[in-house]
């Protein structure tokens, strides 16, 4: 049997099974353009779920010492999507990669790095260790431009790609006269008068509009009960909470369902955003965070960056978005821009490896 034949089982490092909607599509997706000999286990925290949804082995995630135990039992690592090398959590966090890292490197194992996101890493220490962890790593595609910009400043090949979780199947958008979805969730940069203006333009759009609103958690810990906790704080309009409910989905495509049948969804959170462009949605973006900015404009959508000041001016976009899809051209263009990262599987199954676990002959990419 060839190697590349050869049955090979491969850990996959991420945020799993944390009960968020946009890290399991990027599970999904990773499981699809692994290669069918590969044979993964996942670190997880709701392992249960994650073996229930996916069918697969998991490890706990949130025990260090049970990670690294996995670490040694396989063939190669991988780190899955999102942005996994940052601070920004905390520096503990970037430790807990590094960590699996310099395990996976002392053993001799491959590390694969796919569509990744790389910092913030706003501690000089932080940027120090990443340097150093990125020259241990066997191949590595990133999931945009600032980050492939930085490791290559940095002297490692890569490759570039969009999202990995435009990669999933786009469905059909039936939303016209729809819901307005709300994946919203609490961001530091939205104190109270922040809340009051965002609601302000929403109840002054629903009720020009006549829509019902869905508050769509995306992230179950963080973002449920977002609706109530607002309304508690007298934030909301009587005619906003009369025509107001949450719903619960657990997957991409539940969520997918709920937005190909909306009028419009506003997205904080990133996977947010391209679940609901996937689905054919008219959507604009509220971002917290360079990454949400940066996906609306390769959507075409309005975007409102939380750091400025709200204005009229968001009323008028999210009145001319309101039922107008985005340029599925432009959807598309994201959707093939993903199918790069499966090059990282592909370059390393054809290539002839070290004894270290770092390839022999390193492409430029």
């Amino acid at each position: 049997m060839s190697r590349s034949a050869a049955k090979r089982k491969v850990l996959l490092c991420g945020y799993y099974g944390e009960h968020n909607i946009g890290d399991d599509a990027l599970l999904q997706v990773l499981l699809d353009q692994m290669p069918a000999n590969w044979e993964p286990e996942v670190t997880a925290y709701d392992q249960e779920q994650i073996e229930n949804v996916f069918g697969i082995a998991t490890t706990g995630r949130r025990s260090l010492v049970e990670v690294l135990e996995a670490v040694g039992h396989c063939d190669a690592l991988v780190l899955g999507g999102g942005s996994l090398l940052q601070d920004s959590t905390s520096f503990q966090s970037l430790l807990y990669y590094a960590a699996l890292i310099l395990r996976a490197w002392l053993g001799g194992k491959p590390v694969l790095l796919w569509g990744q996101g790389l910092g913030p890493l706003s501690r000089r220490r932080s940027r120090a260790l990443v340097w150093f962890l990125l020259r241990r790593v066997t191949l590595m595609s990133w999931r945009d431009s600032a980050s492939y910009a930085w490791a290559t400043a940095w002297g490692n090949s890569s490759l570039l790609g969009s999202d990995p979780v435009w990669a999933l199947t786009p469905s059909i958008w039936q939303g016209e006269g729809g819901a307005i979805v709300l994946c919203w969730r609490e961001v530091p940069k939205l104190e109270s008068e922040g809340w009051r203006v965002l609601l302000r333009v929403l109840d002054q759009l629903v009720a020009e509009a006549d829509r019902k609103v869905l508050w769509l958690p995306f992230h179950r810990e963080q973002d449920s009960g977002l609706l109530k906790k607002l309304d508690d704080r007298g934030l909301l309009s009587p005619s906003l909470n009369n025509c107001s409910r949450e719903v619960a989905v657990t997957t991409a495509q539940e969520a997918m369902a709920v937005f190909s049948s909306a009028g419009l969804v506003l997205a904080m959170r990133l996977h947010s955003l391209i679940l609901a462009a996937l689905s054919g949605s008219p959507c604009a973006a509220l971002s917290y965070d360079p990454k949400v900015a940066a996906a609306a404009r390769g959507v075409g959508c309005p975007c409102q960056d939380l750091a400025d000041p709200l204005s009229t001016r968001l009323l008028d976009d999210w009145r001319a978005t309101l039922d107008h899809p985005p340029d599925w051209e432009r959807i598309e263009a994201q959707r093939n821009h993903a199918l790069v990262h499966q090059q990282v599987f592909q370059l390393f199954e054809g290539r002839e490896l070290g004894r270290d676990g770092s390839a022999k002959s390193y492409p430029q990419l």
